[in-house]
């Protein structure tokens, strides 16, 4: 199952490369991720499979882990106004999404308070 984790990052240069650093030495694929900064801090999201390797390898190393969240990846086309098709079914059905990122294999990323929704929506 796809996790979501968000990590805390020092907004500096390097600290993303530090972090993206601890997954690959702990043999964690990172299919698709995040980034930006928030009110002076550095927020990566980062989809993981292995959840659990990839937050001990993060905490072990000095990251603080703000969230971490089930998620749902969908395959969308990559042409003109498939993405806004699929988010105008998930808006037609009332499902609320909360996150939304590529990954490198182009499906995206959602994120909702009701997964059951949303994975119904997208049935």
């Amino acid at each position: 199952m796809a996790t979501d984790l968000t990590v805390g990052l020092v907004d500096r240069p390097g600290s993303l490369a530090q972090a993206s650093d601890v997954l690959g030495r702990a043999g964690i694929n990172v299919d698709g991720a995040a980034g930006y900064v928030c009110d002076g801090e550095g927020v990566f999201h980062v989809l993981v499979v292995d959840a659990e390797r990839a937050r001990r390898a993060l905490i072990d190393s000095g990251f603080e882990i703000q969230a971490e969240r089930q998620v749902v990846t969908v395959p969308v086309a990559n042409q003109p106004g498939e993405g806004a098709r699929l988010l105008r079914r998930l808006a037609d059905a009332n499902v609320n999404i909360d996150l939304v990122y590529t990954t490198l294999a182009g499906e995206l990323v959602l994120g909702s308070d009701d997964l059951g929704a949303l994975r119904a929506a997208l049935a």
